[in-house]
């Protein structure tokens, strides 16, 4: 498989900002972040998923939590201020973001959006988000992450599925 650059590996590689890309191959497109955290030998706990929201003020929100987590809208709502946030629809997020599900990543967005990561990232060396592309990933320290996304941490997400 060729590992060419994506346009979020370009723009943390102009930023210079140090990362590690990975990638793998999903012959059936996008796979589920247990998976992707298994094909690149990373755990789990160190992989992160970028979801995509919209509050009751119609702004949009972006949240980045452990691939084993779920989002916890109250808390998500909470961080960001509005009365109530909701998943936007999969339809929505190319348009949006100029990302497709499965490959969307916090860096890169058509335009910049208020970002959270989930504090549980703060502990870790080293987080795994999406390069931007289903079998792209890039690892990178939560700090950098955090700067170039123009991100905060805050407790967003709760166990399950």
């Amino acid at each position: 498989m060729a590992e060419e650059k994506t346009n979020v590996m370009r723009l943390l590689d102009q930023r210079k900002v140090p990362y590690t890309p990975h990638h793998y191959a999903s012959p059936d497109g996008a796979v589920d972040g247990a998976t992707v955290a298994g094909l690149i030998g990373r755990d789990p706990g160190q992989v992160f998923k970028t979801l995509v929201t919209v509050g009751a003020s119609k702004n949009h929100y972006v949240f980045v939590i452990p691939v084993l987590r779920t989002l916890d809208l109250k808390a998500a709502a909470k961080a960001a201020g509005e009365k109530s946030v909701a998943m936007i629809r999969q339809a929505e997020l190319l348009p949006l973001t100029g990302y497709i599900h499965g490959g969307c990543s916090p860096l890169g967005m058509k335009k910049p959006f208020k970002t959270f990561l989930d504090e549980r990232a703060q502990g870790l060396e080293t987080m795994v988000v999406s390069a931007g592309r289903i079998g792209a990933q890039v690892e990178l320290s939560p700090q950098a992450l955090a700067k170039q996304a123009r991100a905060r941490f805050a407790d967003v997400s709760k166990d399950g599925e």
